[in-house]
């Protein structure tokens, strides 16, 4: 097996030698849970823009990301924040990505695929209204359906700017689920994700602000297929799981104990929505089949070794884990290049990204480590390092 020169604590290299990748069985739905990976874009490296005030994508390669993660049997959830959603793409962007995305499904027996719908296109800064936040909901939320897509209803930095009192936020999901044609998905993005998000439903007590989302879900439970915590704390996701009305479900989007939280209790279980599924599709798809066979020690057996790789990449700041998403993507030649919108991909340190190697080597996701180890040097040698 390849061996390379990575950096280690204290400025110095250790050799470290890769192993096999892990071969994961094939597994096609219908799983016994719904499974979505939060997909990111592929940037154009070759376009002349401003990487940090333009956003270039380059179409052909994203879209053929989300024939891999379909060809798996897992779900796309599109132009979430793991595809830079307000982190580098605008709403125009993301329209035009959904579109982009709706249009492929259309060619893959059973593609699962749900879109956000949020109030990016107004500026928070700028002494928003209630009314204004509104508005911008029900112009993305009608776009989406207009080309026939599942809306995941995001959280809005406008929102939060502007709300007053929790009753705030009741009279704009409230106005906006009274609309919607189908059943959304409704995110509640922690701020550890995004810091403006901080305070979401009126509190910055998550189990007082739960209250108030369980209330908005109660009032139109015929409108909520689900909801989607993103807290990367399993206690208060369960606490929310076990409160939510018959046929709501929950997705959890807790990076960090997803496997604990899908596999679930004696009272219930999560569904998935999760932007580390991106970089485990294999695996997650694997294990998914596994739990819907009951086999759940092969389940658990396939999970676990990702998990400390999960939870490195979303480590503190949280928001800058697309750098790894789409470093890995690279490393696995699902992408040819490590250039990121908005130049994310120097969010993290070149420490960061010695380690992410190690720990997706260690669960065996480098599916050609060969190939990984050369991509790495490439990486190593532009920040300095000879690997």
């Amino acid at each position: 097996m390849p061996t390379l020169n990575l950096p280690v604590d204290g400025g110095k290299l250790a050799a470290f030698t890769t192993r096999p990748p892990r071969s994961f069985p094939a597994a096609k739905p219908p799983f016994n849970r719904i499974a979505y990976a939060a997909a990111h874009i592929v940037a154009d490296p070759l376009s002349d823009s401003d990487p940090w005030l333009d956003t270039t994508i380059d179409w052909d390669a994203t879209i053929a990301f989300r024939r891999h993660l379909w060809s798996l049997g897992l779900g796309v959830a599109e132009a979430m924040d793991t595809a830079q959603r307000g982190m580098g793409v605008d709403w125009p962007t993301s329209l035009e990505l959904i579109r982009r995305s709706l249009d492929a499904a259309k060619n893959v027996p059973g593609a699962l695929i749900a879109s956000g719908a949020g109030t990016d296109q107004i500026d928070p800064s700028i002494g928003v209204t209630i009314e204004e936040v509104i508005g911008a909901y029900e112009e993305q939320c009608a776009a989406i359906e207009k080309l026939g897509g599942q809306i995941v209803l995001m959280a809005s930095r406008a929102l939060v700017k502007c709300a007053r009192t929790p009753d705030d936020y009741q009279k704009v999901y409230g106005r906006i689920l009274e609309q919607v044609k189908e059943p959304v998905i409704i995110h509640w993005l922690g701020e550890m994700f995004d810091p403006a998000l901080d305070g979401y439903w009126g509190y910055r007590d998550h189990y007082k602000a739960m209250e108030v989302a369980l209330d908005v879900i109660t009032a139109h439970a015929h409108k909520v297929a689900g909801v989607k915590i993103s807290l990367l704390d399993k206690d208060k996701e369960i606490v929310m799981r076990r409160h939510l009305p018959q046929g709501v479900r929950m997705f959890t989007g807790d990076d960090f104990n997803y496997a604990e939280l899908i596999a679930g209790d004696a009272h219930g279980f999560s569904d998935a929505l999760l932007g580390i599924f991106d970089v485990i599709a294999p695996a997650a798809a694997a294990a998914f089949g596994a739990l819907t066979r009951d086999e759940m020690r092969s389940f658990h057996d396939i999970l676990a070794p990702t998990v400390p790789l999960s939870r490195h990449m979303f480590r503190t700041p949280t928001r800058f884990y697309k750098t790894g998403v789409v470093f890995m993507a690279y490393l696995n030649a699902l992408q040819d290049h490590f250039t990121m919108v908005a130049g994310q991909e120097s969010a993290r340190s070149t420490l960061h990204l010695a380690e992410l190697f190690r720990l997706a080597d260690a669960a065996g996701l480098l599916r050609d480590p060969e190939q990984a180890c050369a991509r790495m040097r490439h990486v190593m040698a532009v920040r300095g390092v000879e690997a």
